[in-house]
C-alpha cells in the first residue's frame, strides 16, 4: 500500500522514510531545498505532483520528519497530527528556544559545567533552517482515525523518542502492520531523547521507562510488518522491538553499576561515551538520564540535590 521515499536531511542519521498512497504523505522530510528536490523527484515517479497530495500525516514533531509540510500545505494539503505534534510544529522556533532555557539549567543542574551546557543546548538552532512553522488541520487524537487510499489507519499515541508520536497501524488482507516514525528502527536503537514538560512549571516526563512501556505495548500487537521513519522496514516487528527492548535492559545494567557513590547524570555519561563531540552531548546525556529514571523507577538508584547538584546513589539492598 505504501511506497517509501527515501528523502535526504542534514543530519547524521542520514536519509527520512517518507511514505506516499494514493494522495496521502507520511513525514514528508526537513524543510531543506535538497529535500524537496528529492521529494518532487519520488513523486514524479509515482505520477503525482505537489498539488495533488490532499494529506499530509505527520508520526512526530522532529525537522527531518515535518519540515516540508509547510510546503505541501501552500500546495493545497491538509497537514494532520496529534495535538502536542501540533502544538510544537506551529512554532519550531519557540518551542526550541523553550528547550535551550530548559536545558541548559537542567544539564548545570545534573552536572555538566554551566558554559557547556550552553554550547549544547545552543547547537540545534541549526534545525531552524529546516523546520518552518506549519499549521495543522485536524488534530488526531490516540484511537483516531483516518482513510488512506481507501484502508482506514488508526492512529495510536506512543512514547519515548517524541511529545506527540503517533503510530499508525492498519490491515492489509490478512497482514498488520504500521507505520512507527522513529519509535522503531531496524538497525540502530531510536534515542530516547529527553524532554522538558509540555507546559512551563510541570514535571519533566521520564522518557525512557514510557518508551519501554510504550514498546513492551507495541509488541503485543502481532505486527507482520513495520515502515520505520529511517532505514530499512522491518518484516519480523517483535523480534525487532525485543532486541530493542534487550538492549535498553542492557544498558540499564551497565549504568547501574557506573553509579559508584554520589555520582552526577554527566559522569555517568562520561563513563559511557569516550572522547564524544559536543555535538553528541544531548543524545548521550538523554542516555544516561533515561537510564537513571529507569533504576529510579525501580527504586535501584536514589537521587537527591547537594549544593544545586542533582546526585544519584545506589539503594542498599
Amino acid at each position: 500500500m505504501f511506497t517509501r521515499l527515501s528523502i535526504p536531511t542534514p543530519f547524521q542519521i542520514g536519509p527520512v522514510n517518507a511514505y506516499l498512497a494514493g494522495r496521502t504523505l507520511v513525514d514528508p522530510g526537513p524543510g531543506s531545498e535538497e529535500a524537496w528536490t528529492a521529494l518532487l523527484e519520488g513523486l514524479e515517479r509515482h505520477g503525482v505532483g505537489p498539488t495533488e497530495i490532499d494529506q499530509v500525516l505527520i508520526t512526530h514533531p522532529h525537522p527531518d520528519h515535518f519540515g516540508l509540510a509547510a510546503r505541501l500545505r501552500e500546495a493545497g494539503a491538509r497537514v494532520i497530527a496529534s495535538h502536542d505534534t501540533a502544538t510544537i510544529i506551529r512554532d519550531f522556533a519557540s518551542r526550541l528556544e523553550y528547550e535551550q532555557s530548559y536545558f541548559a539549567d537542567f544539564f548545570d543542574k545534573n552536572g555538566m559545567a554551566r558554559t557547556t551546557a550552553e554550547t549544547v543546548t545552543n547547537l540545534p538552532e541549526a534545525y531552524l533552517s529546516v523546520s518552518p512553522g506549519v499549521e495543522t488541520d485536524y488534530e488526531l487524537g490516540d484511537g483516531d482515525s483516518v482513510t488512506v487510499d481507501g484502508t482506514e489507519l488508526t492512529a495510536e499515541s506512543v512514547q519515548g523518542h517524541a511529545p506527540g508520536e503517533t503510530i499508525f497501524t492498519f490491515e492489509t488482507g490478512t497482514e498488520s502492520k504500521a507505520i512507527v516514525g522513529d519509535h522503531v528502527l531496524a538497525d540502530i536503537t531510536p534515542n530516547p531523547l529527553l524532554q522538558p514538560p509540555m507546559e512551563t512549571g510541570g514535571s519533566r516526563p521520564r522518557v525512557l521507562p514510557a518508551f519501554n512501556r510504550s514498546l513492551s505495548n507495541l509488541r503485543e500487537h502481532g505486527l507482520d510488518h513495520i515502515f520505520p521513519g529511517h532505514r530499512e522496514e522491518i518484516t519480523d516487528p517483535e523480534r525487532r522491538i525485543g532486541e530493542i527492548l534487550d538492549a535498553h535492559e542492557d544498558r540499564t545494567e551497565n549504568v547501574l553499576g557506573l553509579v559508584d557513590g554520589p555520582t552526577t547524570a554527566f559522569d555517568v555519561m562520561s563513563s559511557l561515551f569516550d572522547d564524544l563531540p559536543a555535538t553528541e552531548y544531548f543524545p548521550a546525556m538523554s542516555e544516561a538520564i533515561g537510564h537513571l529514571d529507569v533504576l529510579e523507577e525501580r527504586g535501584e538508584v536514589e537521587r537527591q540535590e547537594q549544593g544545586g547538584v542533582v546526585m544519584y546513589e545506589e539503594v542498599s539492598a
